[in-house]
This record gives C-alpha cells, sequence and structure tokens, in this order.
C-alpha cells in the first residue's frame, strides 16, 4: 500500500501499559528497581482499572508505562490478563486515521475516540479480526493516542 494515500502518520510509542493483580509488585520493578517517575494516577470504575502513569524520558520523547491493576479482578476487562494489556501510537491526526483505516477493514474496540488516562484523545484497535472486519491487532490490544502539537512537531 503506497504511503502516499494513508492521510495519517505513526509517530512514535506513546505507550505501553503493563497489568498485574497487585500494581504495588509492579512498581517493586519499574519505579524502585528500574527508576521510573510516577506522574500520575487513574480511576476507573467502568474501565476496572486502578493505574499509575509513569515516564521514561522527557519532552516529545517521554513514553508512558501505565502499571495497571484491576479494580475488581473477577470483572470485564480483565486488565491484568495479559500482564502486556497494550500498546499506544502516537497518531498525528486520530480522525482521520480512524476513518481511513474502518473503510480499508480494520476493527476497532467499542468507545471511539474518547479521552484517555492522560488526557489525551484515544481510541482502540480491537486484538481480534472479525468477518466485517477482518484486520485486528492479532491478539494485541493497540490504543491509537492523538499527538500534541509539540510531539507533532518534533516527531513528525
Amino acid at each position: 500500500m503506497n504511503a502516499e494515500q494513508r492521510p495519517f502518520k505513526v509517530l512514535g510509542v506513546q505507550q505501553i501499559a503493563i497489568g498485574g493483580a497487585d500494581k504495588a509488585r509492579l512498581q517493586a520493578l519499574w519505579v524502585d528497581m528500574l527508576g521510573l517517575t510516577v506522574t500520575g494516577t487513574f480511576k476507573s470504575a467502568g474501565e476496572n482499572v486502578d493505574e499509575d502513569i509513569c515516564a521514561i524520558g522527557q519532552g516529545a520523547h517521554k513514553v508512558e508505562v501505565d502499571l495497571m491493576q484491576p479494580l475488581d479482578p473477577e470483572r470485564k476487562p480483565a486488565v491484568h490478563i495479559p500482564p502486556l494489556n497494550h500498546v499506544g501510537l502516537w497518531i498525528n491526526d486520530l480522525p482521520k486515521a480512524v476513518e481511513w483505516l474502518t473503510a480499508h477493514g480494520v476493527r476497532f474496540a467499542p468507545g471511539g475516540i474518547r479521552k484517555g488516562a492522560a488526557g489525551y484523545d484515544v481510541c482502540f484497535l480491537h486484538p481480534k479480526a472479525s468477518d466485517q472486519f477482518p484486520i485486528a491487532g492479532e491478539g494485541v490490544l493497540i490504543e491509537l493516542v492523538q499527538a500534541p502539537p509539540e510531539v507533532i512537531a518534533a516527531l513528525g
């Protein structure tokens, strides 16, 4: 497929999200041992998540590492299964990306474009394809994240 036809660009990795039954155990490695900085927290009953937002790097080169545990391990979504929950990608034009990808058979998870935990507009590519949408993450949940102007300028 010709890149000239694609009306958006993936600029880089915005985040990786790691789930576990106990967020404190994740913090022992990522914060205490590896030295990541906790930059925020996010709790959502609807998304069944209690999350610490950590950071590697700064500015446009910052990558989030989200450490997540379920509020209720018996409920869905099970943010701790699989442990590598999802990968987030910076996108320079999220609405155009969603429109184009949908038109080309990519399956999105329910929920559409909405504000994510870090305050950016996000949406998710479904991990499993369907008859109607034959292209998906092949087992991986992928978050598309609208890049802010400073990230577009630095990475675009």
